[in-house]
Formats: C-alpha cells, structure tokens, sequence
C-alpha cells in the first residue's frame, strides 16, 4: 500500500491481513480494547481475536469463533446454525472481559459471558432468536412483523459496559437493553427510531438504515445511517428514544437524501454510504465508506450539513471512490472501509475491499 495516500495527518502506517493460512475475506468489524485486536472475517464466516496487537503484514489469531478451526471457513461451518456458528458476523464489541457479536445473516446477537479463549467456542446468550438453534428474520421469517425480542440483519452493537445498543438494521430501528442481558431471548427495554416495537414503517426523521451505533463517555450517540447517506447525532442518547437527532451530519435536513448531496464528486459536507462513526477525543470521525475515506470532525457538529476538518484516505475533500486516478489500483489506498475504532492515538480501519485490515496513529 502506498501510505501517502492517507494523507499528512496520520503516521506508522501498516497493513495487516489476518492469518497467513487463509488471509481475511471482506472484513467489515473491527475493535480493540486492552490491547486485544478483534476482526469480524466477515466473508469467511469468523471472527478473529488476537489478545495483543499484531505487529507484522500476518499473525495467526489465539482464538477463531464461528469456525472450528483456522481452516474453516464456510456460514454456519458448512452446517446448521448453532451456538458455536456465524454467518455474515459484523459488529463487534468488547471490554476485555466479555464479547459480544452481531451475527447479521443469522439475524442474532451473541454474547460471550467471559473473553473466549479456544477456538470455536460457543456463545452463552443469544438474542433475536427463541434458541441456538433457529436464525429466520424476526423469528418467523421475512415478512414478519418484529418485536420486542427479534431482529432483522443486526450489523451493529455497542455497550458502554452496561447498557447495549443494537443496530436491528433490516427493521430500521435501534434496540435499547438496560443492562446487558445475562440470558437468551429477553426482550429490549426501549427501541429508537420507531414509536413501538411492532412498526415496520419509518419517516425521514427516524433512523433509516442504522448501521452502526456509538456512545461516548458523555452520553452523546452517533448513529451511521446508511441509506440516507448521513449520520445522525444525539447529543444525549436518553433523548433518542423520543426525539429525532440534534445533528445530521451529511445532510442539510431530515428529507435531503442525495448521494454526496447529488454532486457529481465529493465535498467537506457529503457522504456516500457510510457505514460507521467513531468518537476521537473531543470530536468525530466518520467513516464516509462509499467515497472510500474518513472524515474528522474536530468538534462534534451542532449544526446539520457541517463542514468536515480534515480527510483521511484521499487527497482532498472533492476527490472520491469514482475518480478517474482512483479507479485502478485500489489496493495503493483505502477501498469501501466498513469499519473503524481507535485505541488511544491508533485507528483502525476494516479496510473491507482490500480484504485487509489498516493500522495508523492519529495526527489529529
């Protein structure tokens, strides 16, 4: 990879791409916490923990989850869905003491009581679905009205060690839990972006798409809705339950809708599918996944359609994924990266068209 190509606010860049065995395919999650490094190989069906940073371009992982080993690699491991399978994982969250999973294709959460620690081991909790053993939309299958206890294509999760957020995303909405559950199947306690837990319908008001969802230690929530190629921010996640977003970001109000704000090319103010957002000190960064870039905002916007402050990925803020001197050569910079989360100083990005994951300290 051509580094120059993240620009002049980042440094130690490096590339990582999983195991040497069988390399990641398509990775879209990632998150790091106490040194732990954790990838959700989305396309091969596993995620990945590594519990120290790997320092060189391959590192076989300690533990793989979803696979029974390392060669493995098929949704559900070529079988029926069970406590120890994935299909499609996505989101990851963790303190270093418990895991927890968005196994989007299997329309479930999984949640480990305790990191794990051998390869293949199966979950202690399951939510969106009555058992292990069952992985239709909502329960009973597309079509079906949700509740209280399912889940349609969840790709996010995030916790703050005791309150979990779920990205139900195929239901357009966000499941509240008060504390995170300790048994499978319980209901949420509240639900963001639709007035109960049974509508389908949504307005222009509501969360859209919701990807990904983050909390700071402030109580400030940033959701990454796809779909309207925006990210909605709260600035107190109590209030979101009831009222829409402070803070549209990508957009100039709730009913604009265009891709880059139907400009031709990119700007300091548009996104493109974007599929995560992550607080960085006192500010933001969005992951503008469609333009295969990151945008940093050095203070949390208080204004819909604000302008970002820097770009991470591209040249400038008007240079995007459709340009003609990006068009070949993806891997020399970032392409369609799903995901990202910093530790300290240090972002990691799923750099998920590249199949690789991309490591850099912040300048910023």
């Amino acid at each position: 990879m051509n580094f120059d190509t993240l620009g002049k606010h980042v440094s130690n860049s490096r590339v990582f791409k999983g195991s040497e065995q069988i390399p990641f395919l398509a990775p879209r999650g990632v998150f790091s916490t106490k040194n732990h490094l954790l990838v959700s190989d989305t396309g091969r069906n596993r995620v990945f923990i590594w519990n120290s940073f790997p320092n060189n371009e391959y590192r076989e992982p300690d533990v793989v989850l979803g696979q029974p080993d390392i060669s493995k690699t098929g949704r559900n491991s070529g079988g029926g869905v069970n406590a120890a399978t994935l299909q499609y994982p996505s989101g990851i969250w963790s303190n270093g003491n418990m895991l927890i999973v968005a196994d989007a294709w299997n329309h479930r959460v999984l949640i480990w009581h305790e990191m794990p620690h051998h390869n293949g081991q199966p979950a202690d909790v399951v939510l969106g679905q009555p058992d292990f053993v069952s992985n239709q939309p909502n329960v009973l299958g597309i079509g079906s009205n949700p509740s209280a206890k399912t889940l349609n294509w969840p790709y996010g999760v995030f916790s703050d060690g005791n309150r979990l957020w779920i990205a139900d995303t195929g239901n357009r909405r966000i499941l509240f839990y008060d504390e995170i559950p300790k048994e499978s199947y319980i209901p949420a306690d509240n639900v963001i972006g639709k007035a109960n837990f049974t509508t389908r319908d949504y307005e222009n008001n509501e969360p859209i798409w919701p990807y990904s969802v983050k909390v700071n230690h402030k109580n400030q929530m940033v959701v990454a809705d796809t779909q309207f190629y925006r990210s909605l921010v709260w600035n107190n996640a109590d209030k979101a339950f009831l009222d829409p977003a402070d803070v549209i970001i990508g957009q100039a109000d709730f009913d604009a809708c265009g891709q880059n704000q139907f400009g031709l090319f990119p700007s300091s103010r548009s996104l493109n599918w974007t599929y995560d957002a992550c607080f960085y000190k006192n500010g933001l960064l969005v992951n503008d996944t469609g333009n295969s870039r990151i945008l940093w905002f050095k203070e949390i916007p208080i204004e819909n359609n604000a302008k970002a402050n820097t770009v991470i990925g591209k040249p400038d803020f008007n240079t995007g994924s459709e340009n003609k001197d990006t068009l070949m050569g993806t891997s020399s910079s970032l392409y369609w990266p799903f995901s990202i989360t910093t530790q300290g100083d240090t972002l990691i990005i799923a750099d998920t068209g590249n199949h690789r994951v991309v490591i850099t300290d912040l300048k910023l």
